[in-house]
């Protein structure tokens, strides 16, 4: 493959592309989230490790849930001086899936993390609903801290919760 890699790849050309064998996708999220489904053969490499990585020779194509990490990533490498020809896939793993593309998922992998906040959440405003009405009316702050932190977590970009959960023993997955 010649150095005029484009930027962004979309779903069907980077499955062009690996079915001649002319790149390698790098995967930057984290393991547990490349355990849940990721695109067969890739390289899992979070973007907090990337400029370290000892990537593989010849063109990369990176990877990541919605494409922001991807970009990231593909912007870190270039100022880094990265050589090879680089892109990203446009609107990530979800693109992937939903061109009909297949992902490949690692048993014992964990429940997405959005699936852990949300049940997370909901079980402890229903808690603090259920203790508040039977136990003591002060137990239904647990119902309004829960909700003003998703509040804030959709406000911000930044889920406490999120980032608690995904260091739980059960998130940690090895590859």
């Amino acid at each position: 493959m010649t150095s005029t890699l484009p930027k962004r790849l979309s779903a069907h050309d980077l499955a062009d592309q690996l079915t001649q064998q002319r790149v390698q996708v790098v995967d930057v999220r984290e393991p547990m989230e490349y355990a849940g489904g990721h695109i067969a053969g890739s390289l899992n490499v979070p973007l907090s490790r990337i400029t370290q990585a000892d990537l593989p020779r010849g063109p990369l194509v990176l990877v990541c849930h919605s494409g922001n990490r991807s970009a990231q990533a593909l912007t870190q490498l270039l100022q880094h001086g990265h050589p090879q020809p680089l892109a990203d896939l446009e609107g990530g793993i979800p693109a992937w899936q939903q061109a009909g593309l297949p992902v490949r998922k690692l048993k014992n992998a964990p429940l997405p993390l959005m699936r852990q906040v949300q049940i997370t959440a909901g079980s402890l405003v229903l808690l603090g609903l259920i203790l508040g009405t039977w136990v003591a009316p002060g137990w239904i702050a647990l119902s309004w801290f829960v909700g003003a932190g998703l509040v804030f977590a959709g406000v911000s970009g930044f889920c406490g919760m999120a980032r608690l959960l995904a260091a739980m023993p059960w998130n940690r997955v090895t590859l």
